[in-house]
């Protein structure tokens, strides 16, 4: 086992609210963050913020669905911040129409960034951590990935897919070192851009970002004697 690698971590979608607070928390423990989005504007104010305070960051601008698009973005990370020891896969697309409604390309696109995307992350980072003998591979989940609710047939598929893909990855890694988990979040995060959605909800009725970036943080850490496979997280208030 290489013991002297330096800490990196990855964030796939790691822009505003999630993405930059998980970027924030695995910074604050030394990590130099590879910060994944397919926007630069979006991933340039996270990487200010996080150099601010002495981290190492960069930006890699990437299409999560797209394989040439994403394998060169992790071959840049690799050269300038190394192989990332921790890896999370937070891309998504919110799409919610009823089926007549919903094109062909809209489901498929949607499939592609909900799972396949995490399909090819997953390939991208896991050589590096089987010669390591180590390594943590986290996926963001939704209430989606165990409920298909009306109209939201796309935004599902991808997350049904998503936690299958964790789950096989889990039995499959695990034995070799690697931590494989699923976090489900049940609840609308509170970020700028739900607030915009939903103005006047009560805070107490989302999850906060720094909250779920601790509890990715502390998946990590997990001693590999109990490790969790899946997790789900939701405000007190919420019902379930």
């Amino acid at each position: 086992m290489v013991m002297n690698t330096p800490r990196t971590a990855a964030v796939i979608g790691a822009g505003p609210g999630l993405g930059a607070a998980l970027a924030r928390r695995f910074a604050r423990e030394g990590y130099a963050v590879g910060l994944f989005a397919r926007s630069e504007s979006s991933l340039l104010p996270v990487r200010q913020e996080l150099e601010k305070t002495g981290a190492r960051a960069g930006v890699y601008v990437a299409d999560a669905a797209d394989e040439a698009s994403l394998r060169s973005a992790f071959a840049r990370m690799r050269a300038e911040l190394g192989a990332p020891e921790v890896c999370i896969y937070n891309a998504g697309t919110f799409a919610q129409a009823g089926l007549l409604e919903l094109t062909p390309e809209q489901f498929e696109s949607s499939w592609r960034i909900g799972c396949m995307g995490g399909f090819l992350t997953a390939r991208e980072v896991v050589p590096a951590m089987l010669e390591r003998g180590r390594g943590t591979l986290l996926f963001t989940g939704a209430t989606a990935s165990l409920r298909g609710a009306a109209r939201f047939s796309a935004f599902a598929v991808g997350k049904f897919g998503l936690r299958a893909l964790a789950q096989s990855l889990a039995r499959e890694l695990g034995p070799k070192g690697i931590h494989v988990a699923h976090v489900v979040i049940d609840g609308m995060i509170d970020t700028q851009r739900v607030r915009s959605m939903v103005p006047g909800r009560e805070t107490s009725t989302m999850l906060s970002p720094d909250a779920i970036a601790e509890t990715y943080w502390q998946l990590h850490r997990q001693d590999p004697s109990a490790w969790t496979q899946e997790l789900d997280v939701r405000p007190a208030t919420e019902k379930f």
